[in-house]
């Protein structure tokens, strides 16, 4: 998946130093970075730190003409800020969980793991939209509103709890089976 034109166009700008371009990933992502970090141990001059430090490292990525990128700017930003923040959460000593940092994927394994996921989640929505009415409202109804088998029963117009937990089944046989369907068309 390569990122749309709109994304590009600020790639572009940052590599060429336009302000407007830098102003708008500035705005578009620093509020989640600082957020990231304050909610882990940082403080707001940790975020800006981290947040410029990501850009400069997009920066010199976006300088090169071999770079693509397969992600939003805001994926791409993010998963640089966490294993920055990480890291040096690490340094600093108070990352209480310093082993598994070692165990932190590279970010362009992060990115292809968010774009694999964000693919499947797709997959997932179209399988679910084709799967028709009642299927999609009762699988929706449990799984999202987490409503109970009795309620089902009566918002669909079932005899009882075991005829909804029933149809549910079948419902969702139906959605594994279009979602497999569409899944192994991608690969």
């Amino acid at each position: 998946m390569k990122a749309d034109t709109t994304e590009q166009a600020l790639l572009k700008g940052l590599a060429n130093n336009d302000s407007k371009a830098i102003e708008t990933i500035y705005k578009d992502n620093f509020a989640m970075v600082q957020t990231f970090i304050m909610q882990n141990n940082g403080t707001y001059d940790d975020a800006r730190d981290i947040f410029q430090e990501a850009v400069i490292t997009l920066y010199e990525k976006a300088q090169s003409q071999s770079f693509v990128l397969t992600s939003q700017i805001k994926t791409y930003v993010y998963s640089v800020c966490r294993r920055l923040w990480l890291k040096r959460l690490q340094q600093m000593g108070r990352y209480a969980h310093a082993d598994s940092l070692e165990e932190t994927v590279a970010v362009e394994e992060d990115l292809e793991m968010h774009e694999k996921r964000n693919a499947e989640f797709a997959i997932m929505d179209r399988a679910l939209n084709s799967l028709g009415e009642p299927c999609k409202s009762l699988l929706e109804g449990y799984y999202l509103k987490k409503m109970g088998m009795q309620e089902l029963a009566a918002e669909f117009g079932y005899t009882n709890a075991d005829n909804a937990k029933n149809q549910k089944y079948k419902c969702l046989m139906r959605l594994k089976k279009l979602f497999f369907a569409q899944y192994n068309i991608g690969d």
